[in-house]
């Protein structure tokens, strides 16, 4: 693979400097062969003032842009990011385990879909309107702070960096230290793009340092922030002295509701998958499965066959579908989970506690699918981030309904059935978004939660609006 060529380094104001004197470095390591691959610096509070300082001082110019330019910056960028494909896709592979088709097909494809769907939004976007006699102009907030997670991350530094650009926005962009090596690549594609100094700037470091300087810092108006809703709560909570827009998109524990109507085959075949990819550790994967009591058993077979054959393997194997967890915290985490669920009651289809079978390093899981598994049980309750799945059966759709709405979270939930009866189960679920019936991704939906599952909205148009101000010019159409 193409390593960053700076990785000790950070990007601000438009060049590759040298952390602040005392940075300690942090091993990358590799989740498979768990093998340090390179080394990164940890940046502190005087790290997140220089960043800051970079992006106030290239605000002013930046914001008076015209828009067309900054459609013209975005495109360029694209062009870069897809020149550079295979790169970003061996990054993710090597820092989080990814399977390199899954890598390809899915973690570099997202960057490119987010920065053609934002391209499109901010070309038919409604930057200026008039109500009157009172003029609307919506403009970019000023300073972002975007700190994005290890589990998509360039879906996710994609969904916020390419926005806050349309927007007029200049930023400090903190990916995840545990998988820091494509956002280091995304620096190298934004300077190859010839983005102005100071408009994007890249620091590396952890939340509790890095993460909590930038949201607490006088200097930015806007934290953008993926992640735990743990570490959303207190990212709210260091922002809220300088009452500076905070917007989340924080923990789930989406439902999958499967109603009598479905093809039961193809509902849990599918349903098991999708906890499946990326070994689970996507934030809106259905890993609550609601079934029919009467075809719970039957669920529970084809459950067992589906998880049993996700071949789960070395992360460069085009072959591969399911490579490890991003760290030996994750693992033990959701070990601990899996034990839970074991010693609470549930019934262990297929899967459980340790590697599979044959290896003996890397921090590969077991595809695991519970059976029996009631609505108040932790593996029911709390978001797992792991492949794997709860099956619960209900006794009527209404039961149903209320048990998937029965969770702190709602940041997705998905039902299938008869088209009709799948809608109208939709309209009652307490989640941002709702697939019915399996639909294609569509990048220019709004995603969200309800509850603890964040605030504010990503994707396309809906993101251009989170990091825009609006500005009121009233008597404006007067004389």
């Amino acid at each position: 693979m193409t390593l960053p060529q700076h990785p000790m380094s950070f990007y601000i104001g438009g060049q590759w400097t040298d952390p602040a004197p005392g940075a300690q470095a942090l091993a990358v390591e590799n989740p498979a062969t768990e093998e340090s691959v390179t080394q990164i610096a940890l940046g502190t509070g005087a790290d997140v003032d220089r960043a800051v300082a970079a992006a106030r001082a290239a605000w002013p110019g930046f914001a008076a842009t015209p828009v067309a330019e900054r459609i013209a910056l975005l495109r360029r960028i694209h062009a870069a990011y897809l020149a550079r494909a295979e790169d970003f896709a061996q990054a993710m592979t090597t820092e989080m385990g990814a399977p390199i088709t899954f890598a390809r097909e899915a973690q570099v494809a997202a960057g490119d879909l987010h920065m053609a769907a934002t391209i499109e939004a901010a070309e038919r976007f409604a930057w200026e309107a008039t109500r009157g006699t009172t003029h609307l102009i919506r403009e970019g907030i000023g300073v972002a702070a975007l700190i994005t997670p290890w589990n998509w991350p360039m879906n996710q530094i994609v969904c916020k960096v390419a926005p806050a650009l349309a927007a007029g926005c200049t930023m400090v962009l903190k990916p995840s230290e545990i998988a820091p090596l494509s956002g280091l690549l995304f620096a190298e594609v934004l300077h190859a793009a010839g983005v102005p100094p100071g408009v994007v700037n890249l620091i590396n470091g952890t939340g509790p340092e890095v993460g909590a300087a930038m949201s607490a810092h006088a200097g930015v108006d806007m934290v953008s922030f993926t992640g735990s809703t743990r570490a959303g709560v207190q990212v709210a909570m260091a922002a809220a002295p300088t009452v500076k827009r905070v917007a989340q998109e924080l923990g789930g524990k989406s439902p999958n509701i499967i109603l009598p109507s479905a093809d039961l085959e193809s509902a849990v075949a599918d349903g098991v998958g999708a906890v499946m990819d990326n070994s689970g550790q996507s934030c809106d994967a259905p890993t609550r499965m609601f079934v029919p009591r009467d075809a719970h058993a039957r669920a529970l077979e084809i459950a067992r066959a589906a998880a049993e054959a996700v071949a789960v393997g070395d992360p460069q194997d085009p072959e591969t579908a399911m490579g490890p967890l991003v760290s030996r915290a994750q693992y033990d985490k959701v070990q601990a989970l899996i034990e839970a669920g074991i010693a609470e009651g549930a019934r262990l289809v297929t899967g459980g506690r340790g590697r599979p079978e044959g290896m003996n390093r890397g921090h590969f899981a077991r595809p695991t699918v519970f059976g029996d598994v009631a609505n108040t049980m932790t593996i029911a309750r709390e978001e797992i981030f792991g492949p794997v799945l709860s099956v619960l059966p209900y006794d009527s759709v209404d039961a149903a309904v209320a048990m998937a709405n029965d969770t702190v979270y709602g940041l997705a939930a998905y039902v299938q059935g008869a088209p009709d009866e799948a809608r109208a189960v939709a309209r009652r679920l307490q989640a941002g978004q709702v697939q019915i019936n399996g639909p294609d991704w569509d990048v220019h939906a709004p995603f969200g939660g309800y509850k603890q599952s964040g605030n504010g909205r990503e994707y396309a148009d809906w993101a251009i609006h989170d990091f825009c101000e609006v500005k009121a010019l009233i008597g404006y159409g007067d004389g």
